[in-house]
């Protein structure tokens, strides 16, 4: 007999869904991108440029993924489209590719910013960011095993302290004087040769900034009013993103100027400092800590419900399959998913320019997927054209024909703008690829 505890329940008002989609992408990369995005930009109309069009692109996006949500709603999110549409092999791949690149490397890379602040305030030694990093999802992925109830409790908490933090941000760049404008001989030449690589390069971190809406995907068969509100969710998180991440950087832009953004290896400390002084460094430590643990949180929340519905389709790896319900929560998934990150962080003690390195490693897997995910709404309206679809991609087929064509431009930028880590990540894939091919053959002789 069916056991009705065994499956995911519809327990997520509208308000817990939109809050963990602004949870997971409102997170310390805020903090860390803009000087990369400085950087890259040849003044401040296209800083500000950039950022707006990351929130538009996430928009149509959204739109594309509100209609598959809708749909086809399943705790498996992306893994679930690509298996409709592309068959299991493929969608393997792309669990694969969460669990050993995508999601515990954003795990990885959250839990370190999180660790070099807390380092900051209080050091634990050498190593002192990694041991901060393994207690940390250590800690967010037991407290995710106790339930979704306190998972969401917590993330709303975490969430309040944040938008706080936000607010004192903008408010002082409000109230402050606007930066100078001393330009260097060095950032002279940077704005002459800025160049589309550069624009490209900016884009693929202000990209990342953005990166989690998708997110709501692996929410959708939990929400009381039925997937049908997932286009809501998914326009408003990302309108109330875009809104905040202008805001931000627009108190960045008048209290440092593009210039100081650009030489900053910690923009909002140096942001805090001007305004608020050394006191203010130790609520910007803070801040970034409780961004970090928010994104976090929700990104081992997702994370696991992907691992859960890999685990429900291949017999090798049940055990990921296996649903608590008196905890409401994937445990196998949880526990599987937090012991490769922490791998992760243990291995990113050993490299340098850890957060580069990380976007390098994720990002041409992450875009080839999107890519993929955008192209199943073609295929599963020609599949399946008789399936109940609650909310339609308006302008159909001009708006998922921009996001593939955005998909392809940002795959092959990854590929061509970033360093080493990019081949690394794809070989990765690689080896999940001949995984695939093994459990192929194993079935067949079975």
């Amino acid at each position: 007999m069916h056991d009705p505890n065994s499956v995911p329940k519809p327990t997520l008002r509208l308000i817990d869904a939109i809050v963990l989609i602004i949870g997971i992408v409102v997170g310390a990369g805020i903090y860390r991108t803009p000087s990369v995005v400085a950087s890259n930009t040849p003044d401040e109309l296209w800083f500000l440029m950039v950022w707006i069009l990351g929130g538009a692109i996430s928009l149509v996006g959204a739109l594309c993924y509100s209609e598959l949500s809708s749909a086809f709603p399943n705790a498996g999110g992306d893994y679930y489209f690509l298996k409709l549409a592309y068959g299991k092999n493929f969608s393997f791949l792309f669990a694969w590719s969460r669990v050993t690149v995508t999601q515990t490397g954003s795990m990885a890379i959250l839990a370190y910013i999180a660790g070099d602040y807390l380092t900051q305030l209080f050091s634990l030694g050498v190593f002192s960011s990694t041991y901060y990093s393994i207690i940390i999802i250590f800690t967010l992925t037991l407290i995710n095993i106790l339930g979704i109830q306190f998972g969401t409790g917590i993330q709303k908490f975490l969430l309040a302290l944040q938008f706080i933090g936000i607010f004192i941000i903008v408010t002082a760049g409000i109230v402050a004087l606007p930066a100078e404008k001393v330009i260097t001989n060095e950032l002279q030449t940077l704005s002459s040769t800025s160049s589309t690589a550069s624009v490209s390069l900016a884009l693929i971190f202000v990209l990342l900034t953005f990166g989690g809406w998708n997110e709501a995907a692996y929410i959708s068969s939990e929400l009381k009013t039925g997937s049908k509100n997932m286009g809501l969710v998914l326009i408003v998180s990302i309108l109330i993103i875009t809104t905040i991440y202008i805001l931000i950087n627009m108190a960045f832009l008048r209290v440092l100027g593009l210039e100081g953004i650009a030489s900053s290896n910690a923009v909002g400390v140096d942001m805090i400092r001007a305004t608020l002084g050394k006191k203010g460094v130790v609520l910007i430590g803070i801040l970034v800590v409780l961004s970090a643990l928010t994104s976090l949180n929700t990104t081992i929340f997702t994370g696991a419900r992907a691992n859960y519905a890999l685990g429900k389709d291949f017999k090798t790896l049940s055990f990921l399959g296996k649903w608590n319900g008196e905890k409401s929560a994937p445990v196998n998934s949880l526990v599987v998913q937090g012991i490769i990150a922490i791998a992760l962080v243990i291995f990113g003690a050993f490299t340098r320019n850890g957060f580069e390195s990380m976007v390098d490693f994720t990002a041409p897997v992450f875009w080839f997927f999107f890519l993929f995910t955008g192209l199943s709404l073609f295929v599963l309206r020609k599949k399946n054209p008789h399936a109940t679809r609650p909310f339609k991609v308006p302008l159909y087929p001009i708006t998922p024909i921009i996001f593939v064509v955005f998909c392809t431009y940002m795959l092959y930028s990854s590929l061509t703008y970033t360093g080493i880590g990019s081949l690394i990540g794809v070989a990765v894939l690689f080896t999940g690829w001949l995984f695939s091919i093994i459990f192929r053959k194993k079935n067949q002789n079975n």
